[in-house]
C-alpha cells in the first residue's frame, strides 16, 4: 500500500496526462473566472480532490458515495455550466487551426478556391474619425477570421461596400438602424442594427457601458475584431478576445487594423 501511495512507478506518459489535465483545467479557470460560476468550479475542483484522496487512502464507503455524487453530479454540470461549456467549445473551435484566418489551416483547406477581399481599412478610419468628431455611439465589428451569420441574421442585411458615408448615416442619431452593431464582413457591410452578445464578466469596468460590454462580448465568442466610439466622450476604444483597448489614437486604430489583416 505504501508503494501505491508514494508513487514510485511514474512513466513519461504519466507526465503528459497531468501536464493536459493542468492545462485543461487552467483553460476553464480562465473561462470561469471573474463570473459567479467560479464559486461553483471551486467547489466541485475541491469534491473531487478529496474523492481521489479518499480513493487513494482505500477508504471504500467514503469513495463510494462521493463517487455516486460525482457520477449523478455530471447532468447537473452540464446545466449549471451551459454557458461555460459553450465558451469552452467556441474556444476550440475558434482555434487559429480551424479558423478562416491566415493561420487557419483546416478550414482553409476546406474553403479551398474561396479568396477574401482586403479590408477597406481607409473608409473605416475616415468613418471612426468623423464619428468620434461628433461623439455619435457607434459599434463596429470585423468578421475576419470567423463566422458570425447568427448575429448577421439578427439585424437588417445590407450587404454593400464599405464606404464612410455609409457608417456614418447607419449610425446617424435619427436613423432607424443606428442602434446595434454594424458586422462587416469579406470587405462588405453585411448587416446594420445587429443584436450581440453581452460580456457576464464580473470584473468589467463599470465605467463601461452597454456598447463596451456587447463589444467585448462578441469578441469573446469568436475571433472578431470590434471598434466602438463613446456616444458620452467620442473616445475611440476596441475589443478582441474580450479585452478593451481604451480611448485610442486614429494613428493606433490604424496600425491594429492593418494588423489584423495582414
Amino acid at each position: 500500500m505504501l508503494h501505491h501511495l508514494l508513487f514510485i512507478t511514474f512513466r513519461w506518459l504519466d507526465f503528459i496526462d497531468i501536464l493536459m489535465v493542468a492545462i485543461i483545467m487552467f483553460q476553464l479557470y480562465k473561462l470561469v473566472k471573474g463570473t459567479v460560476a467560479i464559486r461553483i468550479f471551486l467547489g466541485i475542483l475541491a469534491v473531487y480532490l478529496f474523492w481521489k484522496i479518499v480513493s487513494a487512502l482505500q477508504m471504500e464507503l467514503l469513495s463510494e458515495i462521493l463517487g455516486q455524487f460525482i457520477g449523478v453530479g455530471v447532468l447537473a454540470l452540464i446545466i449549471v455550466f451551459q454557458q461555460e461549456i459553450r465558451r469552452f467549445l467556441l474556444m476550440i473551435g475558434n482555434n487559429r487551426f480551424f479558423s478562416n484566418g491566415k493561420n487557419g489551416s483546416f478550414l482553409r483547406l476546406l474553403s479551398f478556391g474561396e479568396t477574401k477581399n482586403k479590408l477597406n481599412i481607409a473608409q473605416i478610419i475616415i468613418a471612426v474619425t468623423n464619428l468620434s468628431k461628433t461623439k455619435t455611439g457607434a459599434l463596429i465589428v470585423l468578421d475576419l477570421n470567423s463566422e458570425l451569420k447568427f448575429y448577421t441574421a439578427s439585424g437588417e442585411k445590407l450587404s454593400s461596400a464599405i464606404s464612410a458615408a455609409l457608417l456614418e448615416s447607419i449610425f446617424f442619431k435619427n436613423s432607424p438602424l443606428h442602434d446595434g452593431g454594424v458586422i462587416i464582413e469579406n470587405n462588405r457591410i453585411t448587416a446594420a442594427r445587429c443584436i450581440l452578445p453581452v460580456s457576464d464578466n464580473q470584473e468589467f469596468p463599470d465605467h463601461f457601458g452597454l456598447r463596451h460590454r456587447a463589444a467585448a462580448g462578441i469578441t469573446e465568442n469568436s475571433q472578431s475584431f470590434s471598434i466602438i466610439i463613446s456616444e458620452e466622450t467620442g473616445k475611440i476604444s476596441t475589443a478582441k478576445a474580450g479585452k478593451i483597448s481604451y480611448n485610442i489614437s486614429i494613428e493606433e486604430l490604424n496600425e491594429k487594423l492593418k494588423a489584423e489583416v495582414k
